[in-house]
């Protein structure tokens, strides 16, 4: 269906703080630098407040795991703090050729969201993109060929069922 402006928006703000973090993520930075990458620029759009998950996580043996991408790297979950020092806490940053994604979201009740994610093979230099050639471009497709969508004689079928 129609995508109201508002949303078109909000999709552009964050393809625009996904991108800006997958041209800025190399090894060497921790989880919380990561996040921050989004989490700032998404502040600037005045979107911070929507963004209610992490940025990322790693991926291996198993489709969510360690390490986190997120803001708070003192989380019981978060993995990559060691020892330092005098008994000091500190991040740990991550490796060459660690496996994470880079998935900023902005989620706005009664109006909706977006999330946009790819994975990222992080390099001394930066990272390698797997999803790089894939378009982000957003597209409407018509209600009558959503999937989703329910017709109004579904809609009044249900409602006559209780469903």
């Amino acid at each position: 269906g129609k995508i109201s402006a508002r949303l078109r928006r909000i999709y552009s703000a964050v393809q625009e703080a996904q991108e800006h973090a997958c041209r800025n993520i190399q090894a060497g930075m921790s989880g919380e630098e990561i996040d921050a990458l989004c989490r700032d620029y998404l502040r600037k759009k005045g979107l911070e407040q929507y963004f209610i998950h992490a940025t990322g996580h790693g991926i291996g043996m198993e489709v969510h795991e360690m390490p986190s991408v997120s803001p708070r790297p003192n989380h019981p979950s978060y993995p990559l703090l060691r020892k330092g020092g005098e008994g000091k806490r500190r991040k740990r940053d991550l490796p060459e050729g660690a496996v994470i994604t880079c998935e900023p979201g902005v989620y706005i009740p009664r109006l909706g969201g977006v999330r946009i994610e790819d994975t990222l093979i992080l390099t001394k230099k930066g990272n390698v993109n797997l999803q790089e050639r894939v378009s982000k471009k957003l597209i409407s497709l018509p209600a009558s060929n959503n999937p989703l969508s329910i017709s109004p004689l579904e809609k009044g079928e249900r409602k006559r069922r209780g469903v």
